[in-house]
């Protein structure tokens, strides 16, 4: 090790675990309810909050993510009373992010109206496509009808940062599906995109019973296609999956893609943190709500993982090589506490592959690094 590692920024992550309809793609820790047990959850969480509290190091939480499962489909009064509940409890900067997800089936007018009184200041719209057969192939409650009026509801409610999420290589699409799809979305003026290939995951009804998706020609097609069209709308892409106008970049993503350091509040939520005697861990919450709220407060809600110091490079490559701009090697050091020797025989490989482009402590991987991404992070993980 080089040195202590300095302490990053800090985020805090909220899961709010409950969802309509769990979708066969879908591998988060989300369960379908009808009955949400709101107020019961809400003391949990800020019970869980004020013990994260303390390990805090007095650093200011720079960012707020409330994600699911479905989080619209609580009240706006308890976001409201979530949201005055963090401030009270952990100190926030005077800018601070608070992005909150919801579905368009879940839309209601009034409700994002509430959303945005009560703090939240950028909504992430899990749209995944505009297209009603593909949102029928993909197992979403709502339609495309639907999807459309969640973003006007938005515009509406006055949130000037929201993100519109959008999957492509969808099962049965074409290039042209996807293609039409990405317009629909752009037409809109989005601040922010996510945009991103279907996957199948382990533990999801897609992996026992796989659909048909697109050969990899059309992948390939439909990534081009997609990347010229987000290009002439004045979107730039900033990591693999997300592009952004002007100053629109999710900054609680960002965070994590530079190695910062989080509180995960929620059923199931993830931490990260470093400790000014050089350690950095991380931590789970129990996963069954009932579970998590049984145990808010108590010391055995979280288990904790130390991150060792053979793990760390990896760990902070999977994140930065993400990004369009990459990394330097004075940030690795300050993030993981290793010297940046660690990593340059590896990094010095990958530049002769073509694979990295490193230069004066720079380092970000090529458009033919992107495309073998998982390949280029193994490299910096143990055998």
């Amino acid at each position: 090790m080089k040195n202590k590692p300095a302490l990053p920024p800090l985020a805090l992550y909220v899961h709010l675990p409950w969802c309509e309809r769990k979708c066969p793609y879908c591998d988060f820790n989300s369960h379908e309810s009808e009955n949400l047990p709101e107020q019961d959850y809400l003391h949990a969480l800020l019970l869980d909050l004020r013990d994260a509290a303390t390990l805090a190091a007095n650093r200011p939480v720079t960012s707020v993510f409330i994600g699911g499962g479905t989080p619209s489909l609580f009240s706006a009064h308890s976001i409201d009373r979530l949201l005055a509940g963090i401030r009270s409890e952990i100190a926030t900067s005077a800018d601070l992010e608070v992005t909150m997800e919801a579905n368009p089936g879940s839309a209601e007018a009034d409700k994002f109206v509430g959303f945005r009184q009560a703090g939240v200041n950028r909504l992430s719209l899990g749209v995944q496509s505009f297209d009603d057969a593909a949102l029928t192939a993909l197992g979403r409650v709502h339609n495309s009808e639907q999807a459309h009026r969640a973003v006007e509801m938005t515009q509406s409610a006055g949130f000037e940062s929201f993100n519109i999420d959008l999957m492509h290589g969808l099962p049965g699409q074409s290039r042209g599906d996807a293609a039409q799809d990405l317009a629909q979305a752009l037409a809109y003026q989005p601040p922010h995109l996510s945009w991103y290939q279907l996957t199948i995951e382990p533990n999801t009804v897609f992996y026992k019973r796989p659909p048909t998706l697109p050969i990899e020609d059309t992948l390939a097609d439909i990534q081009q296609v997609g990347e010229e069209q987000l290009a002439g709308a004045g979107m730039v892409q900033y990591e693999v999956s997300a592009y952004a106008r002007g100053e629109a970049s999710c900054r609680h993503n960002l965070n994590y893609w530079t190695f910062g350091d989080y509180l995960g509040i929620g059923a199931g939520a993830h931490g990260k943190l470093s400790f000014a005697d050089g350690r950095i861990e991380r931590y789970s919450n129990r996963r069954q709500p009932a579970q998590y709220m049984a145990g808010a407060g108590q010391a055995d809600l979280r288990q904790w993982h130390p991150l060792l110091e053979e793990e760390r490079a990896g760990e902070f490559m999977l994140n930065a090589l993400r990004l369009n701009q990459g990394s330097n090697e004075d940030v690795f050091e300050a993030r993981t506490g290793l010297s940046a020797q660690v990593v340059r025989p590896q990094l010095q490989q990958l530049q002769q592959r073509g694979l990295v482009d490193y230069e004066q402590g720079t380092f970000r991987a090529t458009t033919l690094g992107r495309r073998f991404l998982d390949t280029v992070i193994a490299e910096f993980f143990p055998d």
